[in-house]
């Protein structure tokens, strides 16, 4: 019976303990399907609480310490006065000081913890932003625009971090104030308190008057953010064009504009937020006045309002008007924060293809191409009726005229676009069934213009990953960076965007990356266009001379010693495959090809 009851109670605890899994696993999927919105919101407290809440806590008592130096003053006051019953000026001295050690032990909390919070938050935000925003497909990042996210991951974040966190941090303080104001007031005098909540109907009307506009306003300095950081980026891109047609004072105009145009957006909402200031000024100032002038007559009356009182009532008249002149504001800019938030969710929840969920480790029988046809535009056809075949571990290139859909057909195979019609089979794997992350691990692709990281030659072709140094090194030497790895070192540094490299050494860098992380197939967009011609040659050399890899090469060179050296060339004429065959057939056919190497030569 012992033992029965040992089995069975066992048995109670580990169905109690899968039910608690269960339950766990529920609560992560239930987290993990949240809107992408509230995701990022969550990133702000992720792992934040306990410095939040410190920070929480000196808010609260900073509050409160403006009460206490409130009823202070009005202590000294009365003692000033010679009011009967009130405390003797050295007990005075001696809570002044304490007040002042208190307060400087709370400072320090909030020197403490208010800073790391901000900064733990932010860090998080953008962390996690970045993250959904490089597991994007290639084909949804391409239909985006750069200049958004640069706005979102930085002028956004800045306004985010002025506006909803830190103030959410002042608000708590505010609202202290005018709750303990409010009490302390009604403690001394009902009368005087009505008076005073009368005064503040004047800076709470003209407050929601104007506090309302910075919503609209601050969603407008966003977009113009964004509109300002593409044409400065498309500035700085564009130098070397700039300066060889001579077009600075063109470009230079339309930066003016864009320049212009957010500043207005910007002076706009300065002009706002000055004018709630001065607006609060004004009525806080005659609220203030009015306060103290019924007081002072209460205390000629006879009444019970002493001048400690009187001057009491004034200095709580600030934490009473602040928060109503202020409130209305602080809650639009916050309201816009969140609403840049939600804008940054709504960009990178966007997607323009579907993520299949077949795998593919490695290219083992080759490519296939059904009768396929695509259209970047409906009605507006580019590639028509496509049928090839790609054998895993050959050399092909695609030849044709310009707009003859060569780059459009690599695109494809590299997943790039997925609305095609027909079918791209890999391995008898639909392409666009087949995962990112699986697809890119087994395609690499070199494209004309390699971007090069201003980091060492040795992190760009590792890609900032580690790896054997028999590995990189067997990399490095197939694709004959050696000579340059011996005469500048594996650390020296390239240059933003390549700066410091040639073009032919960048396309080596490419070449070497796709080595490294062991791509079956290998995808080349014509990567010696802006190379002279013995560079071209020597590149174009180095990736025929790569074995064990499906080598798919769009090409203009039609060089007849490297021609010879592909299993097999499609010349592409209108998107329709023309002709197909070894460079010895397509010469001896003398169809469209022989046209086109006749021309070149």
């Amino acid at each position: 019976m012992k033992n029965g009851r040992t089995k069975n109670d066992s048995s109670g605890n580990c169905a109690a303990e899968n039910e608690k899994a269960n339950a766990a696993k529920e609560n992560v999927s239930a987290l993990c399907k949240k809107p992408l919105g509230k995701q990022l919101r969550g990133q702000f407290f992720y792992k934040n609480i306990p410095i939040f809440c410190l920070a929480v806590f000196a808010a609260l008592v900073v509050g409160s310490l403006n009460l206490i130096l409130s009823w202070i003053i009005q202590q000294l006051m009365d003692t000033a006065a010679g009011k009967s019953g009130a405390l003797s000026f050295r007990t005075l001295l001696l809570i002044s000081a304490g007040f002042v050690l208190l307060c400087a032990g709370l400072s320090l909390l909030n020197y403490a913890s208010q800073p790391r919070f901000l900064e733990r938050a932010m860090r998080q935000y953008k962390d996690f932003a970045f993250k959904k925003l490089i597991g994007k497909s290639i084909s949804s990042f391409r239909d985006e625009s750069a200049a958004g996210y640069l706005s979102a991951l930085t002028n956004d974040a800045a306004s985010i971090e002025t506006n909803y966190l830190a103030q959410m941090l002042a608000m708590i303080t505010k609202a202290v104030t005018f709750i303990g104001a409010l009490l302390l007031m009604c403690r001394y005098s009902l009368l005087m308190t009505a008076i005073a909540a009368g005064l503040t109907v004047l800076p709470l009307i003209a407050s929601l008057l104007t506090g309302n506009r910075l919503q609209a306003v601050e969603s407008r300095v966003s977009e113009r953010n964004g509109e300002f950081t593409a044409a400065l980026s498309d500035c700085l891109a564009g130098f070397t064009v700039v300066k060889n047609f001579r077009a600075e004072r063109e470009i230079f105009r339309l930066f003016a504009q864009s320049n212009k145009a957010l500043e207005h957006e910007k002076f706009t909402g300065r002009r706002i937020k000055t004018l709630v200031g001065m607006i609060g000024a004004v009525t806080g100032i005659f609220a203030q006045l009015g306060v103290f002038i019924a007081g002072v007559y209460l205390s000629m009356k006879g009444g019970s309002m002493t001048p400690g009182a009187v001057v009491l009532f004034v200095n709580l008249m600030n934490f009473i008007i602040s928060p109503i002149a202020e409130l209305p504001g602080l809650l639009a800019c916050r309201k816009a924060a969140l609403g840049l938030v939600d804008k940054l969710a709504a960009a990178l929840e966007r997607s323009s293809s579907r993520e299949g969920s077949e795998t593919l480790t490695r290219l083992e029988h080759g490519i296939r191409l059904e009768n396929v046809s695509f259209a970047y535009e409906p009605g507006k056809t580019v590639l028509h009726g496509i049928n090839a075949e790609f054998e895993a571990g050959r050399a092909y290139a695609l030849v044709g005229g310009s707009g003859s859909g060569k780059s459009t057909l690599l695109n494809l195979l590299m997943a790039a676009e997925t609305n095609y019609s027909g079918h791209i089979l890999a391995d008898g794997i639909e392409l666009s069934d087949i995962s990112t992350e699986s697809l890119y691990g087994t395609i690499a692709a070199i494209q004309q213009n390699v971007f090069v990281f201003n980091a060492s030659i040795k992190d760009n072709v590792s890609m900032f990953r580690d790896f054997p140094k028999a590995e990189l090194d067997e990399a490095i030497a197939r694709a004959h960076l050696g000579a340059l790895i011996r005469e500048r070192g594996e650390d020296y540094l390239c240059g933003e965007n390549g700066s410091g490299l040639s073009g032919g050494e960048k396309q080596r860098i490419s070449i070497a990356r796709s080595l490294l992380k062991k791509s079956s197939v290998l995808l080349a967009d014509e990567v010696t266009a802006a190379l002279d011609a013995q560079t071209a040659h020597r590149v174009s050399s180095d990736i025929l001379d790569l074995q064990g890899i499906t080598r798919i090469v769009v090409t203009h060179t039609l060089e007849e010693s490297l021609l010879r050296r592909y299993d097999k060339i499609f010349v592409l004429r209108g998107g329709r495959i023309e002709e197909a065959g070894s460079f010895a057939d397509l010469m001896a056919n003398k169809g469209y090809f022989y046209a086109l190497f006749t021309v070149a030569q």
